[in-house]
């Protein structure tokens, strides 16, 4: 009697640990379900509603200043517009959100013991700041991949840029087109010159250590080249400026 006494004990036990362990599992794949829905549930909500970045929602839990003015694409002049795609994706009216070859090309370097430079979309940039961390690392970038193309899939150009524009850290707390014009050269963001744009454009890789407004000589010739690009660049502006 005793024995069996014993065996039941053990058998609850058994049974007990089971049930963690199936309620654990449960939980789990409850938590990355959602963790995979909803990327393309905000994704659609963003469709119409202005969102916040990573970055930005960091700073707002820490109580740190952010500034950030949502503005239409209609209100950022259309040399920023220029001097961003130019600067950051020149393909971005016809990629898919991906740059394939440029990331193939990424691969090869790292594979020969080089550093990978480049390769982000404006779509890819979109993705990590809505979505993901700010330090890089390969896993950051691998899922950069599958979610510009969900934002490519669901969103349109013109949205993917307004977006990219209005969230893009140009400083220390300072967030989107229209808050870096206003702070670094006192005016609205449709009313940039374009070489205020170039200087805007060509700070996005640096955004805390370069001044648009006080350029030193190397972010100058950064600027004055992506003038020059912007002038033969050809029709890469359709998508979002027309013909």
């Amino acid at each position: 009697m005793a024995r069996n006494k014993a065996a039941t004990r053990e058998s609850a036990r058994s049974s007990a640990k089971g049930g963690v362990f199936r309620t654990v599992r449960k939980r789990l794949l409850q938590l990355l379900l959602i963790l995979l829905l909803l990327p393309p549930v905000l994704t659609v909500i963003y469709s119409v509603v202005p969102p916040v970045s990573t970055l930005m929602i960091g700073r707002y839990v820490q109580f740190l200043w952010v500034d950030r003015q949502w503005v239409p694409l209609e209100d950022i002049s259309p040399n920023l517009i220029r001097s961003v795609i130019t600067s950051e994706d020149s393909r971005f009216c016809s990629n898919h959100g991906v740059e394939w070859d440029a990331l193939q090309d990424q691969v090869e370097a790292l594979t020969d013991g080089e550093r990978p430079r480049g390769a982000s979309t404006i779509t890819m940039q979109t993705a990590k700041n809505l979505f993901l961390w700010g330090e890089r690392s390969y896993l950051r970038k691998g899922l950069e991949l599958p979610l510009a193309l969900m934002l490519d899939a669901i969103l349109t150009k013109k949205r993917i840029l307004e977006i990219y524009l209005n969230i893009a850290e140009w400083g220390e707390g300072i967030f989107g087109a229209e808050a870096a014009a206003q702070a670094w050269f006192g005016k609205k963001a449709k009313d940039l010159t374009r070489a205020e744009a170039a200087r805007l454009a060509t700070a996005l890789p640096n955004p805390l250590g370069r001044n648009p407004a006080k350029p030193r000589p190397g972010h100058r010739r950064l600027a004055a080249t992506n003038m020059a690009r912007v002038k033969v660049a050809g029709p890469i502006f359709g998508c979002v400026l027309g013909k």
